[in-house]
């Protein structure tokens, strides 16, 4: 076999025969299969010079207190709701003495609920609507507090058909009919009533 010479990595290596050169080969093959193992290595395996994990991985986002602006969204918000207008109707007045056992007053189309256990002694409860251009209620004896919020349902059959389409709430208002707050209320539409939690007695009203 002739003699040569293999060019590797800038180093000459005399080949003498076959047998050089399969040695050739392995050691090369070697260093290939090397090479590869120390680049997987380095890719499962953190670096300095790595890119670094997401700041959320390291630490949770300090919470940030609300500010007077959000805080005020509330009353702004109130700015934009109005009473429902709705047609007068017949004066009524519902009264019925509620204990712990609970109970329920109807008064016009109108309807309150005192779950079991929200009064610790027997109540005279009295409610009563006026003709007017709201749907409005009044309860006595004002300022009742309940230990279970009770449930005022009110309908807004008699009101205008548009302002209808709307979500519906139930208002906490004052005796000039302002509001002063919203109930936590469920609209619905179909039956065209909307219902609110009741914590303490006092006037409310339709709102949307």
């Amino acid at each position: 076999m002739r003699r040569g010479r293999v060019f590797a990595q800038d180093h000459v290596v005399n080949v003498n025969s076959l047998e050089d050169v399969m040695k050739i080969s392995r050691i090369a093959l070697s260093a290939l299969l090397f090479g590869a193992t120390a680049v997987f290595s380095s890719c499962g395996d953190p670096s300095p010079l790595g890119p670094r994990p997401p700041a959320a991985a390291q630490a949770a986002a300090p919470v940030v207190a609300p500010q007077a602006d959000l805080l005020g969204g509330v009353s702004n918000l109130l700015k934009h709701v109005g009473l429902l207008s709705c047609s007068a109707l017949p004066p009524a007045t519902g009264s019925k003495t509620i204990g712990s056992e609970g109970g329920t007053i109807n008064v016009g189309p109108h309807s309150f609920v005192v779950p079991r256990g929200a009064l610790s002694h027997p109540v005279t409860i009295t409610a009563t609507i006026e003709p007017e251009h709201v749907n409005h209620i009044q309860f006595k004896p004002e300022g009742l507090q309940f230990k279970k919020s009770a449930s005022l349902t009110m309908s807004y059959a008699n009101c205008n058909i548009l302002n209808s389409l709307l979500p519906k709430h139930i208002a906490h208002v004052d005796e000039d009919l302002n509001i002063l707050s919203l109930l936590l209320s469920v609209d619905n539409l179909l039956a065209r009533k909307v219902t609110g939690q009741v914590d303490h007695f006092s006037d409310y009203a339709i709102a949307w």
